[in-house]
């Protein structure tokens, strides 16, 4: 979710074609059947790696599960789709088991994400095509920044300084 900027509705209907590991980007279906492409860092690449060979391989040969194109990336240790309400029982847990306090959602992650390549420098509509936003006014919802955080790039960025 936080690596590609998801909603929880758009990783759940992940299929596993969508994930194009060797060029390290994922395929997703948004809101209004809106297609994009979002890149996935090596990290988050990594994961999804390991996550794939143990335990989702095992869960969806003990199920006996089709795995091929067409069958969920997430799934769960019976082989289905993952659901929306699994999803987030999940990032609970994690955010409880990394002390992160009360909350943290599935939507904490995809705002962190737009934050945090904001603050890194990205351009605003090219935030706005990752989130798969179809208006620039939604992605602004993100640019909330603090009046140090505009110093800052106000002392670094104008020639008259």
């Amino acid at each position: 979710l936080y690596a590609a900027g998801l909603r929880v509705s758009e990783a759940i209907a992940l299929d596993v074609e969508h994930l194009v590991r060797d060029q390290s980007y994922v395929h997703v279906i948004g809101k209004g059947d809106k297609e994009r492409v979002v890149p996935v860092g090596d990290v988050a690449l990594g994961w999804l790696e390991r996550y794939l060979a143990w335990p989702r391989a095992a869960w969806m040969a003990a199920a006996g599960a089709p795995d091929g194109a067409g069958s969920p990336l997430f799934v769960t240790t019976r082989g289905r789709r993952l659901g929306r309400q699994a999803a987030w029982s999940a990032v609970k847990a994690a955010a409880d088991a990394a002390d992160l306090g009360e909350r943290v959602s599935p939507h904490t992650l995809r705002h962190s994400f737009a934050t945090h390549l904001l603050e890194g420098g990205a351009d605003l509509r090219v935030v706005q095509e990752l989130l798969g936003h179809a208006s620039i006014a939604t992605t602004q919802l993100y640019t909330h920044v603090t009046g140090e955080r505009i110093r800052e790039v106000y002392a670094r960025a104008h020639p008259r300084a």
